[in-house]
């Protein structure tokens, strides 16, 4: 219920309730094929949500790009694989994508399905063009080596964690870019820009996966870097004990306030981009990671359970991002809730915090550079409780369900 309660965006999740149902209508007949897209909508609803406005051969290969790295994610997840198991499972999985035979048993629920039934996705894998096969070989290649590395290695200093992003994220957006250049949709970008991408959105996921990293079983997960977390406390996992709240806020904006420093470069990439539905593909999420810096920014709640955005602001972005316009103006909205000095929220930049100046500065330079497009809209983004009705809301919903279940009827 409490996902309903912001009447302007029922009609955005009723949308996104009747774009999953023609997901499912969608799903190829062939078994392997069947498996893959079934299987990505499992792991990841949202990307197969964004993943299904791309062309039939592009969105093939994206679909087996990311199944093969969420395998390969799997591998590395496990806590529970000896390391002298897991290091050349990782270093030869590019391999392994070729091998109709091959799987290996590991992970939980749906991603050990995935790993057990690995011979699908290698079938559907061998009937991709070449340029396909061979980019998404190269970034396994590159990935699998990367992961193996930081098996052994900890992330100590900032550099150690923009090189571990890289290999687990930002080599995810060169292989994008190549895909889609390989489709003949895009020029190539260039790396630099391809690798910000990725890390921007890793970073997300890590400041905001602290508890769940931190109390992984039978080991702890730990990426966030020592350089950074080390200022605050004598050791990363003090920070999810309350009394320790205060230094914990701060070692979190600090690790926003790094992550901002992607998003210019983001910026970039998607300006440069042709093709729409390449161009929705790419931004959504990026939005999506910009209003989790927002929601996570002096949030002591990341260190007390899950914090995400909730369902309908995530239908809205969904729904209403369609040009460049629509992501200077959610960057620009989302920013703004980040360093927000009303003390109706509680994520605002306090002149008490150790990285105010630098969190301001990067927030502005964002801000600057979302104005200077010249076509901001007003979307009126909120990261806030609402204060409308749920009943009301419920009933507005049944009412917009019913019209558009008319209109797509027609």
């Amino acid at each position: 219920m409490g996902a309903l309660s912001w009447p302007e965006e029922v009609v955005a999740l009723v949308k996104l309730r009747m774009a999953a149902g023609q997901i499912k209508r969608q799903i190829p007949p062939e078994e392997h094929w069947a498996f893959c897209y079934s299987m990505l909508q499992k792991v990841s609803r949202s990307f197969a949500l964004v993943i299904q406005q791309l062309g039939p051969e592009l969105r093939n290969a994206v679909c087996i790009f990311y199944l093969v790295l969420r395998a390969l994610d799997t591998v590395e997840d496990d806590t529970s694989i000896p390391t002298d198991v897991k290091v050349p499972i990782l270093q030869e999985f590019y391999r392994h994508i070729y091998n109709r035979d091959w799987h290996y048993s590991c992970g939980t629920n749906n991603y050990r399905v995935l790993m057990d039934k690995f011979h699908y996705v290698s079938t559907a894998f061998l009937e991709l063009g070449q340029g396909y096969q061979q980019a998404i070989e190269e970034i396994t290649r590159l990935m699998g080596a990367g992961m193996a590395k930081f098996i052994c290695k900890e992330v100590e200093t900032v550099g150690d964690y923009d090189e571990y992003c890289h290999y687990v994220a930002g080599l995810v957006g060169y292989g994008l870019s190549r895909l889609f250049h390989a489709a003949g949709t895009e020029d190539l970008a260039p790396d630099s820009l391809s690798n910000a991408m990725g890390l921007f959105l890793q970073k997300a996921n890590i400041i905001r996966d602290y508890l769940e990293d931190i109390n992984e079983i039978p080991k702890s997960r730990m990426f966030w870097p020592r350089e950074i977390w080390s200022k605050y406390a004598d050791k990363l996992e003090d920070f999810k004990y309350v009394e320790n709240s205060e230094k914990a806020v701060q070692c979190l904006n600090d690790m926003v306030t790094n992550a901002l420093s992607h998003a210019e470069e983001c910026l970039e990439y998607m300006a440069a981009l042709k093709d729409i539905a390449i161009f929705r593909f790419c931004a959504i999420p990026q939005i999506m990671a910009i209003g989790t810096y927002a929601l996570c920014y002096n949030n002591v709640n990341v260190f007390r359970g899950v914090v995400k955005m909730r369902r309908g602001l995530t239908a809205r972005v969904i729904d209403e991002t369609n040009s460049m316009s629509d992501v200077y103006t959610a960057f620009y909205e989302f920013s703004s809730l980040l360093e927000s000095k009303d003390a109706h929220y509680m994520f605002q930049i306090s002149d008490k915090d150790p990285n105010a100046t630098l969190t301001r500065k990067r927030v502005e330079s964002i801000k600057q550079t979302c104005k200077s497009s010249g076509v901001l809209k007003r979307r009126g983004y909120d990261l806030d409780k609402s204060k409308y009705s749920p009943m009301l809301v419920m009933a507005l919903l049944l009412l917009v369900a019913v019209v558009l279940g008319v209109l797509y009827a027609k």
